[in-house]
């Protein structure tokens, strides 16, 4: 950690720690890390006597698998929030748009504190702990609790062990300081099968048609993206409608597999309105980020994600065009 960012995590700690009232945001369609993470500061500011809401902007209820992640009850309906925030939290949020239709909330607030691990994040808070170099925004929450002194009981524990071990992708990107971390983590007292088996390996068995209707679509491009080969595959609003978001949201780690294609594209048709698209972005060797945010969208230089409008061939036309600018890794 440099001396800035542990400033800056010295700042966030400061700015926590006295606060009695703190609403807590992660991005619309929360992951493991953005609500794991959220939850588990949230559980940790309760424990010191402050009121705290959790809460994201999308869908109206937290994914099935990440539910049992809230010990305490923390997570809030987007209608049960106050009407200005003394304190704003936005955990994994890389800019204020990604709140979705909380975003609003951020200008009327007395302080805004930003954690976030993104390389696109603007940096929108009045304090901000950004470090792209984090593997999770969940590993600058630890740093943050630890620098408050805050007791790393079970439940905080797992929802910032959840939040690693899904954004590393099992560990496999973890610096051997997280993997340190982890065992910290484990010896809180953290399951780590059940986590991983709650929010990674089930599925519903409608996962199963549903999966093998996609992947039978799926096309293989070796010359795209620059000749280092483009995998996509399509969710239609049909296939989406017979599981769970999670499981729409799982289908890029089966496509992404592929060896022959260093970027994989799974669009997924939006529910309310089947004109647009959400695009989940993976790569080996292609900077997605940039391909995202010419989109409106961000992430990281390896996963990335953006809404674009149009009919699914339109789509990754404006795909295949944006990856043949795209910077190389």
């Amino acid at each position: 950690m440099t001396p800035t960012s542990a400033q800056d995590i010295r700042d966030a700690a400061a700015l926590l720690a006295p606060a009695t009232d703190v609403t807590i945001l992660g991005h619309v369609r929360p992951d493991a890390d953005a609500l794991g993470s959220a939850l588990a500061l949230g559980r940790a500011l309760r424990q010191r006597g402050a009121r705290v809401r959790v809460s994201f902007g999308e869908p109206d209820e937290a994914p099935e698998t990440l539910r049992w992640l809230d010990e305490d009850g923390l997570l809030t309906h987007p209608d049960d929030l106050p009407d200005t925030d003394a304190l704003l939290v936005c955990v994994d949020t890389p800019v204020p748009k990604r709140l979705g239709r909380l975003a609003g909330r951020v200008e009327p607030a007395g302080a805004v504190l930003v954690i976030d691990h993104h390389a696109t994040n603007t940096r929108y808070g009045t304090c901000n702990v950004v470090d792209e170099s984090a593997e999770a925004s969940a590993v600058l929450v630890f740093r943050i609790l630890e620098a408050m002194g805050a007791e790393l009981d079970e439940p905080i524990a797992r929802g910032i062990y959840a939040g690693i071990v899904t954004d590393t992708s099992g560990f496999r990107r973890a610096s051997p300081e997280t993997h340190r971390m982890a065992a910290r983590l484990l010896e809180a007292g953290v399951d780590a099968e059940a986590v991983v088996r709650r929010i990674v390996d089930e599925r519903p068995f409608a996962w199963l048609p549903m999966l093998s209707s996609v992947l039978r679509e799926a096309e293989l491009e070796p010359e795209a993206a620059r000749g280092k080969g483009f995998v996509h595959a399509v969710v239609r609003a049909d296939a989406a409608r017979t599981v769970r978001a999670e499981e729409v949201e799982s289908v890029i780690d089966v496509v992404r597999s592929v060896r022959e294609a260093a970027v994989a594209a799974v669009l997924k048709q939006d529910l309310a309105n089947p004109g647009q698209w959400q695009i989940s972005l993976r790569s080996k060797g292609v900077d997605v980020s940039v391909v995202a945010a010419g989109f409106g969208g961000g992430g990281h230089r390896q996963a990335a994600g953006c809404t674009i409008a149009g009919t699914a061939s339109e789509v990754l036309a404006g795909l295949r065009a944006a990856l043949e600018r795209a910077p190389l890794l």
